[in-house]
């Protein structure tokens, strides 16, 4: 029998999917505006944040659902087919939430008191922290500017990762020789968002730069997220690398569906120039087809079998090896790789009708290809799981 955190798991699942597929009709009817601006629309973020969609991996100490891995996936994938954009902030706040998990739980309960508090932040240590303290309070002096701040605009909190700085200018190190990475918790009104977020695609992100200057932050409300101990169970023994390349890949994933579904509704519909036969009756329409969907359903298939095996080890043994971390970054790059190929020959098959703004395929397109870029699902992964799956001397730091 199914133990009784399973069926648990199974019905949020199922919650969390049908408000994806409550809210699908009103994204995709935003999408023009939600491009147009840049950024999502604050009573677009606060629906989704609402419908309990940014709480996916948030504490349930803390009020969040504390999902599995599979449903977090699943429902960013929904959410993509419906606006990449959005799903894009929506994995965005849920990754960058994960800090609460980590900090002193008496400051995340303050943090985390609103049902709906949304969240941003980046990982990387674009910032510098010096130690100080003011007022009888321990705590960091931080500067800092991070790029790709994908939903600063409406968040209420937002983090950016920290090397702290010893006395003399140079970074502490922690055991091993390590630097010693914070990340930071400001609140939305601490920060300088400069507007540098004019890109190829997921244009609504408002992915822009944000930064900080000479601002106290309490050391309660920082956290060293690769070496301080998180809250016990399954979710928080994910790596966070991991958790955020599968919020890439499920979004890669999603816009690599709707170009497949886009172009089979315009195959039935389209007679190319200089053709008696609809595109959906050239035989090099219908292998284009095939192989696209043998490689999406292939690549999707890669990545929910690494997160459940990796799911249950972290239920059953309490703990995720190194060869389960290898496993999800391979397959997460991979699958991004992958719909980025898929898009590519969608768009090619189209032809000229997929070069125009009213088709879905050009979005696709330029959201996919942004997607590619971030560096947790770079080429470089594959040089790093190579290494093990070779059983060579490897860095799995990043993993």
């Amino acid at each position: 029998m199914p133990r009784e955190s399973e069926v648990a798991g199974r019905s949020m699942r199922g919650q969390l999917m049908d408000a994806a597929e409550r809210l699908a009709p009103r994204l995709q009817a935003a999408t023009a505006a939600i491009e147009s601006r840049r950024s999502l629309p604050q009573d677009i973020a606060a629906e989704l944040a609402a419908a309990g969609l940014y709480r996916m991996l948030t504490p349930a100490a803390l009020g969040g659902h504390e999902v599995d891995v599979h449903t977090f996936v699943t429902v960013i994938e929904r959410l993509a087919r419906a606006d990449a954009s959005a799903a894009w902030c929506t994995f965005i706040s849920c990754t960058s939430a994960l800090v609460g998990a980590y900090l002193p739980q008496t400051e995340a309960r303050v943090l985390f008191a609103h049902p709906e508090v949304k969240w941003a932040g980046v990982f990387a240590p674009r910032g510098q922290a010096h130690r100080v303290t003011r007022d009888g309070v321990e705590g960091f002096m931080v500067s800092g500017r991070w790029p790709w701040g994908s939903g600063c605009l409406n968040a209420d909190y937002v983090t950016g990762g920290c090397l702290v700085l010893d006395a003399n200018g140079k970074p502490e190190a922690l055991a091993g020789g390590t630097p010693n990475v914070r990340s930071m918790v400001f609140s939305a009104d601490q920060i300088e968002i400069h507007d540098t977020w004019h890109s190829l695609g997921l244009r609504g992100t408002g992915s822009n730069e944000f930064g900080v200057h000479e601002l106290f932050v309490p050391a309660a409300r920082s956290t060293a997220l690769m070496t301080d101990t998180p809250l016990p169970g399954p979710l928080y023994r994910f790596p966070l690398f991991g958790l955020l390349g599968l919020g890439i890949a499920a979004v890669a994933l999603g816009v690599a569906r709707v170009a497949i579904d886009s172009l089979i509704e315009l195959a039935t519909k389209k007679t190319p120039q200089g053709s008696t036969r609809l595109l959906a009756e050239r035989p090099s329409t219908q292998e284009h087809v095939a192989r696209a969907e043998a490689r999406w359903r292939a690549a999707r298939a890669l990545v929910l079998e690494a997160v459940d095996a990796a799911w249950s080890a972290a239920v059953e043994t309490e703990g995720i090896s190194t060869e389960h971390k290898r496993d999800i970054r391979l397959a997460t790059t991979f699958a991004t790789e992958e719909a980025a190929a898929v898009v590519n020959r969608m768009h090619t098959t189209a032809g000229g009708s997929a070069v125009f703004e009213a088709s879905p395929i050009q979005r696709c397109l330029r959201d996919v290809h942004v997607a590619t870029q971030h560096m947790m699902v770079g080429e470089s992964t594959y040089e790093v799981t190579g290494r093990l799956l070779l059983g060579l001397p490897t860095n799995t730091a990043m993993l």
